[in-house]
């Protein structure tokens, strides 16, 4: 009676010992967002070394980190690399055995653009036209695995797509934008102009007569947060000035109008010893237009350092028509601009 039972508790051991070891073993998926998941399988490997589960833990896989690995840490022999280097088994760098790993076929990658239509990435058009070489972008320099969303700057400096999308291997994706973006329709550009209206910037306006690498990025950078840039900066040729210069367009030195819609500039006051002066932009506007003054006698640009007297005497600031020619004189007359 007590060997019978001794014989039993030996069989429910090896059953347990069996269930736990299939348990432990089975094969382990690794999913990836655009392709089928790439299957490990314990059998195959625990067949291969006569079911010696030390040569990979934890020498090779730590089970309790859980890390990770891209393709280009494996052909440096991290993770399946270890083996898979072409001496013990197949190599993960050889581009003819991918698919021995990765089953199935590649799905199509959808990138969303906050601002313009979403670009999707053809698998199948890339795989036919490079003939089946995965590593043309999947090499650890085009595609590395761990690199972060890239703008459209970075790809006209060669970084993803715009490896190969540099115009001569392909299209480049300087301008280009109708290639990638389907149905693109850029929206208008509002800029919020502190003490005078608004500007809207219209894509289609200037679409209808450029083309977008025209102006992106050379003069105007895909990237959110850009340096706003002064009409000062403007008459020089900055922004919307590379192209509003009087020749190409019209200048931005003084067709206010035409781009801060409703506009009507108020009256400037400014605080004196003598009493306030008040500037009427009003006044001045029925005689004489915005590029009289602007940006030549008076810079688009708060907090500039006052002009004295004297030097509006010397034919500075409101001296340069205030001279007793254009305009009365500032030697004289106070009272018509200081309130006394």
């Amino acid at each position: 009676m007590k060997s019978r039972f001794t014989m039993l508790a030996v069989l429910a051991t090896l059953l347990l010992t069996v269930v736990t070891y299939a348990k432990e073993t089975k094969d382990i998926q690794f999913r990836f967002n655009n392709a089928d998941p790439v299957v490990f399988s314990h059998d195959v490997h625990l067949n291969k070394y006569n079911n010696n589960c030390r040569i990979c833990h934890n020498a090779i896989y730590n089970l309790k980190q859980r890390k990770s690995f891209t393709m280009a840490e494996m052909e440096k022999t991290k993770s399946c690399g270890a083996c898979h280097s072409g001496i013990k088994a197949f190599s993960v760098a050889s581009e003819k055995d991918c698919t021995r790993c990765h089953k199935g076929k590649p799905r199509n990658v959808n990138f969303k653009v906050k601002g313009l239509s979403e670009v999707v990435f053809s698998h199948d058009t890339h795989i036919a036209k490079t003939g089946g070489k995965c590593k043309s972008c999947h090499n650890g320099k085009v595609i590395t695995g761990k690199e972060k969303n890239v703008t459209m700057a970075q790809m006209e400096k060669g970084k993803t797509c715009g490896a190969c999308h540099d115009g001569k291997k392909a299209f480049t994706v300087a301008g280009n934008c109708g290639n990638c973006h389907r149905g693109m329709k850029p929206q208008n550009v509002n800029f919020k102009v502190k003490g005078i209206s608004d500007v809207t910037f219209s894509h289609e306006i200037h679409t209808g007569m450029y083309s977008c690498k025209d102006c992106h990025t050379k003069v105007f950078p895909y990237k959110a947060g850009a340096v706003h840039n002064t009409m000062a900066d403007m008459d020089k040729g900055k922004s919307c000035g590379a192209c509003h210069n009087g020749k190409d367009a019209f200048t931005s030195a003084g067709s206010c109008e035409k781009c801060h819609n409703n506009f009507k500039p108020g009256t400037v006051t400014f605080k004196t010893d003598a009493g306030e002066a008040k500037f009427s932009h009003e006044i001045h506007t029925n005689m004489y237009k915005c590029a009289d003054c602007h940006t030549k006698v008076f810079p688009f640009k708060a907090g500039i350092k006052p002009t004295t007297m004297v030097q509006m005497e010397g034919g500075a600031s409101c001296g340069a028509c205030h001279n007793n020619k254009d305009a009365f004189t500032v030697k004289e007359n106070c009272e018509k601009c200081h309130k006394m």
